[in-house]
């Protein structure tokens, strides 16, 4: 019992991480399914949520008003929520440049913020992006190109994160590996979420807007449910900076995977593959699957060790457990440009899991997110 228990949790992991992408391509090589795109320019409205932003929000302004689309078709909305410091002081002073300011009376949260400037906005395809990212100039006109195809509903982008010198991290090894998920999901038929600092979607797709579920994957299920497929452009880029401490990073990651527990528990449908055929296998596969991955890394460790004076191999295999999560809390500790890159991925492989299992007990304890304190990037 004990050795069904340990090989069948290893096998899990293998399947979330490893087994699931080989499936993928596979799949995405028997049935692949191109997108049609081409230069279009339709209205575009260009909404930036922000909350006390005032360090960032000037850059991110001038930022978008360096994008390479016609003026007359594109947009800007700055939606502040509640911000309370010099954000709408300063987003004020672009109205003159065609910025427009909505504001939230308190503080409801990005979603919230979102759905507001929504009721105002007049494009036919509507492009969220955090105050974080920054974007090429050519960002959007590539990101629309993609509403060529009448297929597509949403569209994601695709992220490059690096630390303060400009140096690869643990989270952008992992940010490679979920864009490389993207674009085979993509080319299989449709991807399961989207790059929240960055993605665009059809204005169709975005009515009902949720203002207590997370925009970038409830807008996925939306365009999913109407008949759309969602797509990773590998040519819509957006970069930014990881997030600079542990603790922030940590919470930033259970605030992710806790709204996404959440908008997949009021979605259950959604898993169905008698419904939603591929996308559902997708879903279990990509979401739910790695979700339960710390219970079966648990699983592996306890049975592991209680398998142990039974057989040397054993004994070898829980060692080398206990050696590898040591190795990867002392990566957490320790300084970022001290780490090697193997042990970066390591600590952060380690540190996703404890973030996940702590958002399983929020969410078991009651406890939901609407809003937050943005991550300082």
């Amino acid at each position: 019992m004990l050795e069904v228990a340990f090989w069948s949790s290893v096998i899990f992991v293998a399947y979330a991480y490893v087994i699931y992408p080989v499936l993928l391509s596979i799949v995405s090589m028997v049935r692949e399914r191109r997108v049609d795109r081409a230069d279009v320019t339709p209205p575009v409205s260009f909404i930036i949520a922000a909350h006390n932003e005032q360090a960032r929000i000037q850059g991110k302004i001038e930022n978008t008003l360096r994008l390479e689309y016609p003026r007359d078709r594109l947009e800007i909305i700055v939606a502040s929520d509640g911000s309370m410091d010099g954000t709408e002081r300063i987003t004020r002073t672009y109205e003159g440049q065609g910025v427009v300011l909505v504001r939230t009376p308190t503080r409801r949260g990005k979603e919230y913020a979102q759905r507001c400037a929504m009721e105002i906005a007049s494009g036919e395809i509507l492009v969220f992006s955090d105050v974080a990212a920054t974007l090429p100039p050519n960002a959007v006109a590539r990101i629309v190109r993609n509403f060529h195809d009448p297929t597509v509903g949403c569209v994601s982008s695709v992220d490059h994160t690096v630390d303060a010198e400009g140096q690869s991290t643990g989270e952008g090894g992992y940010v490679r590996y979920e864009m490389l998920l993207r674009r085979l999901e993509s080319k299989a038929g449709t991807v399961v979420g989207l790059s929240g600092s960055f993605f665009a979607a059809r204005r169709e797709v975005c009515r009902d807007w949720s203002s207590d579920l997370p925009s970038d994957m409830h807008t996925l299920f939306r365009a999913v449910q109407a008949g759309f497929r969602g797509v990773s452009d590998a040519d819509s880029i957006a970069y930014y900076t990881n997030v600079p401490d542990t603790r922030r990073e940590f919470e930033r990651k259970v605030r992710t995977v806790l709204r996404g527990i959440s908008l997949v528990g009021a979605n259950l449908e959604m898993v169905n593959p008698g419904r939603y055929g591929l996308f559902a296998w997708q879903l279990l596969s990509h979401k739910v699957c790695r979700w339960l991955v710390p219970f079966a890394l648990l699983l592996a460790l306890v049975s592991n060790g209680l398998l142990m004076p039974h057989s040397t191999a054993y004994a070898a295999g829980c060692l080398a457990q206990l050696v590898l999560y040591g190795v990867a809390l002392g990566g957490l500790s320790a300084k970022r440009l001290s780490v090697a890159k193997p042990v970066k991925i390591l600590a952060f492989f380690v540190l996703s899991n404890l973030a996940i299992l702590n958002a399983w007990y929020r969410f078991a304890t009651g406890k939901r997110v609407t809003s937050w304190q943005p991550s300082r990037r």
